[in-house]
């Protein structure tokens, strides 16, 4: 717990300190954000520095890596007296999608402003660099194990807990093709649905980190519910539970840090670099936990989000009509008036509802089983 505390402070610390120089780097290098014209009222934000998920992914880093050495530096003196786990292959499969996904949201975001469009990597391009990063990190997690001999991750399709719907009733080798295109569908999911999101200020942040922290309240019920520590029929077999609390508090402390300065008005955005990293880290989390299906709850907001664009996209192309003024649907809300401080607010609110209502039906499902 106490190395859950550390990641999380220090992230939050780094990133609170760090970003205001780096807002600081970006203006000196003339990287702006370049607005939609059809959001003419966004565009008092045209020039503004984007690619601040950097400093996110770099806190993260340094929470989580920092935290490892602090606590055995603090051990090995005798100031505490804890077991220290070490780091773990789990946690190292979280960061791998985290900055994979982020750096291709940098090529993007530097290609808008190498370019001067509010475009960068074509769909075709971010999709290459989303499946090559999904197929290691779906290799790596199913294939590697840790100490115990343990794969951190699943064929199975979870839920709040792994089901009786698995991937390996095909065979080992069509199992991990049918795993690493489930992991795709996750991973291109999660990180675009934060993507989509992330269009009004500290709107994308904000709901990470509810749900990275919903995130670190499952992981620590798992290690102290896992079938090592108190087995049981309602056990958890959850490889390194403990350390993706750690990365995954890590996360949100970077996340709550960097608010500070992207919250209304923002002094920077965090760009495809954040948004897409985000994502990425939020689907490896339901991978590793084996909670897949249990983001669509936990990310609710996302999904409310993301469905915005195909429900205008698909009446569009059906009938010719729009069902809202503008996708995605907090432009809409901007359009009928409400304000961009309000319009947070309130989808804040619904994020911090899904994420609750995903941690009830996880603690539902295990509280049920006693």
């Amino acid at each position: 717990m106490i190395n859950v505390m550390l990641a999380g402070g220090i992230s939050m610390a780094v990133a609170l300190l760090c970003t205001k120089p780096f807002i600081a780097f970006l203006v000196r290098r003339r990287y702006g954000q370049f607005i939609h014209d059809d959001l003419t009222h966004h565009h008092v934000k045209r020039g503004k520095p984007t690619m601040g998920g950097a400093v996110i992914i770099g806190s993260v880093f340094v929470g989580y890596f920092g935290s490892h050495a602090l606590l055995v530096l603090l051990t090995s003196t005798g100031m505490l007296k804890v077991i220290h786990n070490g780091i773990s292959l789990s946690a190292l499969l979280v960061l791998f999608p985290l900055t994979g996904l982020g750096f291709v949201g940098f090529l993007d975001d530097h290609t808008k402003i190498r370019k001067e469009r509010s475009l960068g990597l074509t769909g075709r391009q971010k999709l290459i660099g989303q499946t090559l990063v999904t197929i290691a990190f779906a290799l790596a997690a199913l294939l590697l194990t840790d100490a115990n001999g343990q794969s951190p991750a699943s064929t199975a399709i979870s839920f709040v807990r792994d089901t009786g719907v698995d991937l390996a009733f095909a065979g080992p080798v069509v199992a991990v093709v049918l795993f690493i295109a489930w992991a795709s569908v996750l991973i291109a999911g999660a990180s675009n649905g934060v993507n989509i999101t992330d269009g009004l200020d500290g709107l994308a942040p904000g709901a990470s980190v509810m749900v990275f922290g919903a995130y670190t309240l499952i992981s620590l019920w798992q290690y102290t519910q896992g079938c090592a520590v108190a087995p049981g029929p309602t056990c958890y077999e959850v490889g390194d539970a403990l350390d993706l609390a750690v990365i995954s508090c890590a996360i949100a402390g970077a996340c709550f840090g960097f608010l500070w300065w992207n919250a209304s008005p923002a002094e920077i955005i965090m760009g495809d670099t954040g948004s897409l990293s985000l994502g990425a880290a939020l689907a490896g989390m339901a991978i590793l936990t084996h909670t897949q299906l249990l983001l669509v709850v936990l990310g609710g907001l996302f999904v409310i989000v993301t469905a915005s664009v195909i429900i205008q996209v698909v009446s569009f192309r059906l009938t010719g009509r729009r069902v809202f003024r503008i996708a995605p649907l907090h432009h809409h809300f901007e359009m009928v008036g409400w304000s961009e401080v309000t319009i947070v607010a309130r989808f804040w609110i619904i994020a911090g509802l899904c994420a609750t209502a995903g941690l009830a039906l996880f603690y539902g499902d295990w509280a049920a089983g006693q």
